[in-house]
Formats: C-alpha cells, sequence, structure tokens
C-alpha cells in the first residue's frame, strides 16, 4: 500500500466534494488509482476523456505510481 495525495479539478472536483485528499491505495499506476477513485467518488467521466499528471509533468496512465506521489486528474476544459 502506498500513500498519494491526488488534486480534483472542475467536474471532478464537485464530485468528490474536495479539491484534494491523501489516499490510501494498491493502485499501481495512475489508470488503476482512477478507477478505484471513480469507484469510490461516482466520476462520470471515462479516463480516455482525461489527462493525468503525477509529480507536475504528463504521465502516462501506465506509469507506476510511487509514495508520495501528487496526482492530478484534468478534466477537459471549456472556455470561451
Amino acid at each position: 500500500m502506498i500513500h498519494v495525495q491526488v488534486q480534483y479539478y472542475a467536474v471532478l472536483r464537485e464530485q468528490a466534494g474536495r479539491s484534494e485528499e491523501r489516499v490510501a491505495t494498491q493502485a499501481a499506476t495512475p489508470a488503476a488509482l482512477y478507477e478505484e477513485l471513480r469507484e469510490r467518488h461516482g466520476f462520470h467521466l471515462a479516463r480516455a476523456q482525461l489527462r493525468v499528471a503525477v509529480d507536475g509533468e504528463f504521465a502516462d496512465w501506465q506509469a507506476p505510481l510511487a509514495e508520495g506521489a501528487r496526482i492530478v486528474f484534468i478534466p477537459p476544459v471549456a472556455g470561451g
């Protein structure tokens, strides 16, 4: 089990009811972590609709997660 810090923006923040949280997880990748959190918080967005960043850098969904990592799931941005 590892501990990671997750930040949420836009619709994910609304659905999670918070802007960030520390998570204890057995997920080995951002993909597995998102599925775990999707089930926990009822996220409606499919992973294909998001980008993921780990420790301030865009990352592959299959990149290994490490203890203390900061993960940001980035939803589509609307604007004008």
